[in-house]
């Protein structure tokens, strides 16, 4: 192949990459947007775009493989090469956990939980995942480090919402005539935002690995890859 074709193959899949790291973080804002405010449709439009982003991976990784067993490419363009696919692999996680938000929506009752921050916590793991995807995209190595040190404030952020919701399960009283069906509904509802917490923090650490993948493709530095 000439070498202007193999570079705008290596191009396209630099774009591709960008484009799906754009839809994968529109459709977790989505499910934020769905599980804030109850919506069980724009649940189900994030639940069932899960399959559209797994053919979107499975074809980002053919194209991956492609390259490398047919282009044989050298250390810099194969450090990209190899960079996008682990990166793929992290934007396809994080759609996981974006359809998690809202299959939690279509189950949520917010009056039985005390007020947490949810929506915050998800734009806070959202523009994290966007600030990488747009490093990858710069090849930005200063981003990357600076997204590490974020992911640390998202940790805290989410350790401090469960123990919210933890300290207002224990304050909690139930009337004296409160029915095992009442208990368990209060208790499968804080069962359901701790597991929100535990998968937008899950996203700030998927975050911070498209960072630590960058940061070696632009510098050869694997600083941040755990």
């Amino acid at each position: 192949m000439p070498r202007t074709g193999y570079q705008n193959q290596l191009e396209t899949l630099r774009e591709d990459v960008v484009g799906m790291g754009e839809t994968v973080v529109r459709r977790l804002r989505m499910g934020l947007v769905a599980l804030d405010r109850q919506d069980h449709d724009l649940a189900w439009e994030v639940i069932d775009g899960d399959d559209d982003i797994n053919q979107r991976y499975l074809d980002l990784e053919r194209d991956c493989i492609d390259l490398v067993a047919l282009q044989q490419p050298v250390a810099s363009d194969l450090r990209l090469v190899v960079a996008s696919f682990k990166i793929i692999t992290d934007l396809e996680r994080v759609a996981d956990l974006a359809a998690n938000l809202g299959e939690y929506a279509l189950y949520a009752d917010r009056k039985v939980v005390g007020d947490v921050a949810l929506r915050d916590l998800g734009e806070v793991a959202a523009e994290m995942v966007a600030d990488a995807v747009a490093a990858y995209d710069a090849a930005d190595p200063a981003a990357c480090e600076a997204l590490a040190e974020r992911d640390d404030e998202l940790d805290r952020r989410c350790e401090r919402a469960s123990e919210l919701v933890v300290r207002d399960l224990i304050e909690t009283e139930l009337s004296d005539d409160a029915d095992s069906e009442a208990v368990e509904h209060l208790l499968q509802e804080v069962s359901n935002v701790l597991l929100t917490i535990r998968d937008l923090e899950r996203v700030g650490d998927h975050a911070v690995n498209i960072a630590a993948r960058t940061l070696y493709m632009v510098e050869n530095d694997d600083r941040l890859i755990e």
